[in-house]
């Protein structure tokens, strides 16, 4: 089962990304976090903009947050991400596995919740989240519990959860040191990669356009080809995670995907 966690909306600003509001169908993006459940364990897919904890009120209230560069960010609230767990039936101690697609503020404020489990990411990301000099967008605060989870480092191309193919973290470098996304092949849904920032708008994709603040814009763009090449092997579906439009249209937890 795939369950959408629905983390808010972003206020965003498409020249970030070297497009106009007019090549956008929506300018704001949505948060989102994924759970995964499997016959062998139970995984959480990236952890919101917005701690439950650190909540002025709620959903539907305009949270100001400050990035560690001490930029500012403002997020439309969505119900609590441990309100929507528990709707389907889990609390984070149920959650076996973490994942995050990459460091930055807006997929990791939950993550504390989160560090009983087995933490699975890239060295590199690993080494850049707990550096003496973390990037500027991040909010290290968020995820510092991780620091003494269960971890597994992943130096691989892929790296395959449950050992049977049906959920994967595919490495996709570039937006991050160690960005990546997620494969997951359901029974009736098919296959589905969660893009975590490797695109943020549909447009991106359509026009080639690059983000401006990469680590490596090099590393994006092969990256992209890398999963575009993937898409057409396997046939799944590509769901990008900051789509407001697309994600609107998407079943949210208590529903879920199989």
């Amino acid at each position: 089962r795939l369950y959408v966690i629905d983390g808010g909306v972003l206020g965003s600003e498409p020249a970030r990304y070297r497009l106009t509001d007019a090549d956008v169908e929506e300018v704001s993006l949505s948060i989102a976090s994924f759970l995964v459940v499997h016959p062998r364990g139970v995984l959480m897919w990236d952890a919101g903009a917005v701690a439950d904890h650190e909540r002025s009120g709620g959903a539907g209230y305009r949270q100001r947050l400050v990035r560690r560069d001490n930029q500012e960010r403002f997020v439309e609230l969505a119900p609590t991400l441990t309100s929507q767990l528990a709707a389907a039936g889990y609390e984070p101690s149920d959650v076996t596995h973490l994942a995050l697609s990459h460091y930055h503020w807006d997929h990791t404020a939950d993550a504390n919740l989160f560090a009983g489990a087995e933490w699975l990411v890239p060295k590199k990301e690993h080494d850049a989240m707990f550096s003496a000099n973390p990037p500027g967008g991040t909010r290290p605060e968020t995820y510092s519990a991780l620091k003494n989870a269960r971890t597994t480092l992943l130096t691989a191309s892929e790296h395959d959860v449950f050992g049977d193919g049906t959920v994967v973290i595919r490495e996709a470098s570039g937006h991050t040191e160690g960005h990546a996304v997620l494969y997951v092949k359901l029974a009736k849904t098919g296959g589905v990669v969660l893009t975590g920032d490797l695109y943020h708008y549909p447009a991106e994709r359509t026009l080639n356009r690059l983000p401006t603040f990469e680590v490596s814009e090099a590393e994006t763009a092969a990256a992209r080809a890398e999963l575009e090449r993937f898409l057409t092997r396997s046939g799944a579906q590509l769901w990008i995670q900051h789509d407001l439009a697309a994600h609107r249209k998407l079943k949210k937890a208590p529903e879920y995907y199989d």
